[in-house]
């Protein structure tokens, strides 16, 4: 949910996610928030009470925006239903995962590979695009089931932590990424470490080498070095990572 939705559905329309769209493994809509409006002029936001620099975004549109989804799915879901012959129990057992709405913030959770795995488990995600000073306070209490952000900073509004969210859940859900191996290899899928280095042909550039190690054929010298490299790579680069696999174990 978005005031700039082309700066969102480009992106979308490129890579991985774009393919796992066509394939029908995803379906991603984007909706403009203006459209949610009840005055002629489509305005989302208003001044602060209280005072200060900058505008709000209102909650009435939000809210309408919410609903009207929830709505649309609640009847094309029974629409399905109807069609396969499905009891609504049945249905909702097929659908299996869930459902949550995600307002971006810099003030809110830390998106992690944690969180995107809990996320691409279920079965419907709203997300709600930040902007201007931030949004009524009663969206994120009585809207949003959670709030997340991408790092401690702050960027002019939520759509591109939007597509970094629909980006990192969409890769987890099966069948998007073609070769699963690729993404349970990933940095902090193995065991919540950095990834190995990687090197691929020539052998020799510019006078440097591969490792001799992944040239021999030996899986497990193999396995043994990656894994001691990101242990390094880790432990040099994101100290904390270890500290928090510690106190896991």
């Amino acid at each position: 949910m978005t005031i700039f939705p082309a700066m969102v559905q480009a992106p979308l329309a490129e890579g991985i996610v774009a393919r796992a769209i066509a394939k029908g493994v995803l379906d991603v809509r984007v909706h403009d928030l203006r459209a949610f409006t009840t005055d002629r002029h489509r305005v989302v936001d208003d001044m602060p009470f209280g005072g200060g620099p900058g505008m709000v975004m209102k909650p009435e549109p939000l809210f309408a925006a919410v609903e009207a989804i929830q709505a649309k799915r609640a009847a094309e879901t029974a629409s399905r239903r109807s069609l396969d012959g499905l009891s609504a129990e049945a249905s909702a057992k097929a659908e299996g995962g869930g459902r949550a709405i995600v307002l971006t913030s810099p003030d809110g959770e830390r998106l992690t590979h944690a969180v995107a795995e809990r996320l691409s488990a279920l079965d419907h995600l709203v997300i709600l695009c930040g902007r201007y000073e931030g949004v009524d306070e009663r969206v994120r209490e009585h809207l949003a089931t959670e709030t997340i952000s991408i790092g401690d900073y702050v960027l002019s509004g939520g759509e591109l932590p939007a597509l970094v969210i629909v980006d990192a859940v969409a890769r987890l859900v099966p069948g998007v990424v073609g070769d699963d191996a690729s993404v349970s290899g990933d940095t902090f899928a193995r065991d919540g470490l950095l990834d190995f280095p990687q090197y691929t042909r020539p052998a020799e550039f510019r006078g440097l080498g591969v490792p001799p190690v992944l040239l021999s054929g030996h899986h497990a010298e193999i396995e043994k070095w990656r894994r001691e490299q990101a242990l390094a790579r880790t432990r040099r680069h994101r100290p904390d990572l270890l500290q928090t696999k510690e106190e896991g174990d």
